[in-house]
């Protein structure tokens, strides 16, 4: 049985690099019938299994401190545009206050209503949270610092990213009552329908830079230009789908308090909510990594460049300078995300669905089929200058 494994494993590995899935993964060699080597080097693979166990724990770390901060920000900033105090009684100017709530949602009951489908019900906050740590491995933050680096980490991120659906409906139909379950169909809808103009979005991406890499995608806009300038409506459609995507206001729908109290996530409590809470927060800072990847040109900046093909090994404070530049396009993407929770207020159902099928797809569509028609057209009569404005690559 274990030869058979091992064989699998080994099938398993050959077909992966055939597909360009992954650049590397330890391959199993058979000697003999029975005689067989399960790893090229042992010391080298433990450690190496080390280095990836420590850099994942690492991540989620700092995940979860960037979560309960952002949520200070968020109400700090909500307060200003409101013109009111905001949190100011625990720490100093109220920046203890995630650690107080995350404190009291540790030590409440966990309350577990007696007709729901019990492992479901449990199951679900813990696979949302899941899925948007295994989305943060996959981000670049500079060419020395991407902890998982596939060929079609582009896909594979948005892939990952559409399982955010199932811990939604799961949460609303093991909850057995009305209102989670009707949120969950709002949110089932409201994801299915801009996941359709967000694919369309990947699309124009993958088409300018000629790649599926987070990396090379970023190598692309710092040779020719940053795409938010390069395809500005596709920018702006991007970053409506994805309020939509993360259920942020102003299409918060699935957990509008004046029609449906609280959503799919109504009957949970204590830290079942608060993991649910976790990772939509996740899943908002997230996107705002994603963007700056795929339209801000990454870690890139015009103080230190970007650094594609360099030996940064030893280049540490390029590296943090990279990291830094990377940090404050996300926050700038993140801080949207509050300014307009703060600004405009929430849509109808009909108005939502109408945005998302008749304006958002046909345009996306549209600026595809233009895109893929001068994309032609330049590889035709190679038009250098208009390749360096779009960020085309023949």
């Amino acid at each position: 049985m274990f030869v058979f494994f091992i064989n699998l494993c080994d099938y398993l590995t050959f077909w992966f690099r055939g597909l360009d899935l992954i650049d590397g993964v330890i391959h199993v060699v058979f000697l003999q019938d029975q005689d067989y080597k399960v790893f090229d080097d042992l010391n080298y693979c433990t450690a190496e299994t080390a280095g990836f166990i420590i850099l994942s724990f690492t991540t989620i770390v700092f995940i979860l401190i960037n979560v309960a901060f952002y949520t200070i920000a968020e109400r700090k900033i909500m307060a200003a545009v409101q013109r009111r105090a905001g949190p100011s009684v625990v720490g100093f100017i109220g920046v203890l206050q995630p650690i107080a709530d995350g404190l009291k949602l540790a030590l409440k009951e966990i309350i577990i209503p007696t007709k729901v489908n019990r492992f479901l019900f449990i199951i679900a906050p813990f696979l949302a949270l899941s899925i948007t740590f295994v989305n943060w491995m996959l981000i670049a933050f500079s060419w020395a610092d991407v902890l998982i680096n596939l060929n079609l980490s582009l896909l594979v991120l948005f892939t990952i990213s559409s399982f955010n659906i199932y811990s939604i409906i799961i949460s609303g139909w093991a909850s057995n009552s009305r209102y989670p379950f009707l949120g969950a169909l709002r949110a089932a809808s409201q994801m299915i329908s801009y996941e359709v103009s967000l694919t369309v979005i990947f699309l124009c991406i993958v088409l300018c830079s000629g790649s599926f890499n987070l990396l090379k995608i970023v190598a692309i806009q710092e040779q020719y230009n940053s795409y938010c300038f390069a395809i500005f409506p596709i920018f702006i459609i991007f970053i409506i789908s994805i309020l939509a995507e993360t259920n942020r206001a102003p299409f918060d729908l699935p957990e509008a308090e004046a029609e449906i109290v609280a959503g799919y996530n109504l009957e949970y409590s204590s830290l079942t909510f608060a993991i649910f809470f976790l990772g939509e927060y996740g899943n908002m800072i997230l996107m705002s990594a994603f963007t700056t990847v795929l339209f801000l040109g990454g870690w890139g900046s015009y103080i230190v460049g970007y650094g594609a093909g360099v030996n940064t090994l030893a280049l540490w404070p390029v590296i943090i300078t990279w990291e830094v530049c990377f940090a404050i396009k996300t926050v700038f993407i993140a801080f949207g995300f509050v300014l307009i929770r703060a600004t405009f207020p929430r849509l109808r159902y009909d108005q939502l669905m109408l945005l998302g099928w008749t304006i958002f797809l046909p345009i996306s569509t549209a600026f595809f089929i233009f895109l893929l028609a001068l994309k032609i057209s330049f590889s035709t009569f190679q038009s250098v200058a208009l390749n360096n404005l779009l960020g085309f690559t023949l």
